[in-house]
């Protein structure tokens, strides 16, 4: 999906209090940006002076469109959250929890008030709002959510349900990249992704190994955009899937930065559901021909939703019924991959090479030469080594979906350890 370029100009007065605070322009980039938003991306942020500032960022290029600087908060501020364009929460130093209301935010940042709405309690580190109902904090480690059912909450009675979701969540940075998916970073370098299902289940992806220890505050507005401030300067990246917890279609624009340098508040935030994520959709592979990964897991889930039952000596129709595959474990990756032939265990080698197990992505697969193989649909827990699946199992089974880990344990059966990662030639 191609976005139109938006680019507005600063008027004088906006170019002297953003150069106040230094603030460069730059010259207009490349549209990339793979999302939908509703104008520019809204970012709010607090100088150390406690002063409150507002920033749009047009989407497609990554330039910064105007900032404005508005009147302190009057508290001294700790984590803040973006509720949406005109509603902020921000913690104070001393535990409490205030609603910030904006009143404009087009020529000028002024406030229509400031108000306590939980006194004490709030000693959240990080704050972050996903724009889709959840509020996310966390404290000594620990991931907590909260439900918010108001669009200006005014307390206790609109922000609730609070659950722990789980611990051993030591970020260095957290922001919300849509409908209970994170993104944050770690002290060691790390850019993590996670997808939260409930109390005590979530799944983490590593987006990226390292490279990010430099980045002191990470914000996203969602839709695959993300922001990271490093040494005053802030650059974006767009996540082409920001729900597959996969670094593989992340892009970086090194290049072309929002700016260079000037960024010196000391919290910044942006709403989740600023922007929303539409995939596009992918051109429809050929036999034997190249193909996206979406359309392999897309065809994969065919299968298993079909349930189509194993039997080595049968043969069912894809999704698009463009050709019939054998009904076992390789047949089925063969049918995923949309090879021209159903191949066997011993014979997916022709087609595909041998990759790491720490480098799996949605799409590849992992085969037990001889014996059995598995469709690999994405990273459980990419840290930990566990992942989800799709088999064609055996003849009592059939289709499975299961979890396993690629270092231990069994998969589907078999050992983890007899099994290797590979992945098809013309993935896409």
């Amino acid at each position: 999906m191609n976005l139109n370029r938006v680019r507005t100009s600063l008027t004088g007065a906006m170019v002297a209090a953003a150069m106040s605070v230094g603030f460069l322009t730059v010259s207009a980039g490349a549209a990339h940006a793979l999302t939908s938003c509703g104008g520019d991306v809204s970012v709010y942020g607090v100088l150390s002076d406690g002063r409150l500032t507002y920033t749009a960022i047009a989407p497609a290029t990554g330039d910064r469109v105007r900032t404005l600087i508005g009147p302190a908060l009057g508290f001294t501020p700790k984590a803040m959250a973006t509720l949406n364009f005109n509603t902020i929460l921000v913690t104070s130093t001393t535990g409490d929890l205030y609603r910030v209301d904006i009143q404009t935010n087009v020529s000028a940042l002024t406030l229509a008030g400031v108000t306590k709405i939980w006194d004490g309690g709030w000693t959240f580190d990080k704050l972050t709002y996903d724009g889709h109902g959840h509020l996310y904090g966390t404290v000594d480690g620990q991931l907590h959510q909260y439900v918010v059912s108001e669009d200006k909450p005014s307390g206790p009675a609109h922000i609730g349900q609070h659950v722990v979701i789980g611990t051993g969540f030591v970020l260095k940075t957290l922001a919300a990249a849509g409908d209970d998916q994170l993104v944050a970073s770690t002290a060691d370098g790390r850019l993590l992704s996670y997808r939260i299902n409930g109390a005590d289940d979530w799944d983490r992806g590593v987006l990226a190994a390292s490279g990010w220890s430099a980045v002191d505050s990470l914000t996203s507005p969602g839709g695959g955009l993300y922001y990271g401030r490093t040494n005053g300067g802030m650059y974006w990246y767009t996540d082409a899937d920001p729900f597959d917890n996969d670094g593989g279609d992340l892009t970086y624009h090194s290049g072309d930065p929002v700016d260079t340098s000037g960024w010196t508040q000391t919290i910044l935030s942006a709403s989740g559901g600023n922007c929303t994520y539409t995939p596009d959709a992918p051109p429809t592979s050929t036999l034997g021909g190249s193909i996206g990964r979406s359309e392999i897991l897309t065809r994969g889930k065919d299968w298993y939703v079909r349930d189509v039952p194993y039997d080595q000596s049968s043969y069912a129709w894809d999704l698009t019924r463009s050709k019939q595959y054998r009904e076992d474990c390789s047949g089925f990756v063969s049918m995923a991959w949309h090879l021209a032939d159903s191949y066997s265990t011993s014979t997916l080698y022709q087609v595909s090479s041998t990759i790491s197990k720490s480098s799996l992505r949605p799409g590849d697969a992992l085969n037990y030469a001889g014996v059995h193989t598995v469709l690999f649909i994405g990273w459980k827990d990419q840290v930990a080594g566990t992942f989800y699946y799709y088999s064609e199992s055996n003849a009592s089974v059939d289709m499975e979906y299961g979890t396993a880990n690629v270092n231990s344990g069994n998969i589907a059966g078999w050992p983890a350890t007899s099994y290797a990662a590979i992945r098809y030639d013309k993935v896409v």
